[in-house]
């Protein structure tokens, strides 16, 4: 791995994970500090992150981006789009076996499991599911729309009910998927997505001042 993708990983796991937080500064030399490396990687790296929409232009530094609820709204309906038109082309597939790879993949998560496990799961669900309609580009789409949810899906994971209600609808999309019915994968995939929104932005916009006071930036 070269340096460049050395920083650009690990600053973009301190951002999803919210060490960084929404609205906080970063400056290339703290990043150079930081992570021992030189001035050209450090540079390389805050712009492929600024392409990802994680940080943005601040003067001459650079600022991790707020928490912004009209984006969330945004990539709901951006999500829906590709992710129906995904799990459409899926069900008319012949082999759909590898369903079950990704059901194993929410049966691994119990009680036990750490917080950090849940929401990479809860994301690799819908970059999977996508992944198996076989079409590059809606897989990308919907890898880069969750991408882009993840720091905000970390507040959600704090819910119990919700994480409980979501890997619920999650089996049921894939037993749709499993029998090739595309109008049921349908219908509850929008409904999932929809439903996953308003109750994200709902907690954020019922948080805000606590999210601000821990120095969070959030915007409508």
């Amino acid at each position: 791995m070269s340096q460049m993708q050395n920083v650009e990983k690990q600053l973009r796991e301190m951002i999803l994970g919210l060490e960084i937080g929404p609205g906080e500064r970063l400056t290339e030399r703290w990043v150079e500090s930081r992570f021992g490396a030189s001035r050209t990687p450090v540079r390389a790296a805050l712009l492929r992150l600024e392409t990802e929409g994680l940080i943005c232009r601040d003067g001459r530094g650079w600022t991790v981006s707020p928490i912004n609820l009209a984006e969330l709204e945004q990539i709901a309906v951006y999500r829906e789009a590709v992710e129906v038109a995904a799990v459409r082309l899926t069900c008319t597939l012949q082999d759909r076996s590898a369903v079950e790879i990704i059901e194993a993949m929410l049966d691994s998560c119990d009680d036990q499991t750490p917080r950090e496990e849940w929401h990479r799961v809860g994301m690799d669900f819908h970059i999977e599911l996508a992944r198996l309609s076989g079409n590059e580009f809606l897989f990308r789409a919907v890898r880069d729309a969750m991408t882009r949810l993840s720091r905000a899906r970390w507040l959600e994971v704090r819910d119990e009910a919700a994480l409980g209600r979501a890997w619920a609808e999650h089996h049921a999309i894939l037993s749709a998927v499993r029998a090739g019915d595309a109008d049921t994968a349908a219908r509850l995939l929008s409904a999932h997505i929809i439903g996953s929104r308003d109750r994200l932005v709902t907690s954020v916009r019922n948080d805000r001042r606590g999210l601000r006071a821990r120095g969070f930036a959030v915007v409508a």
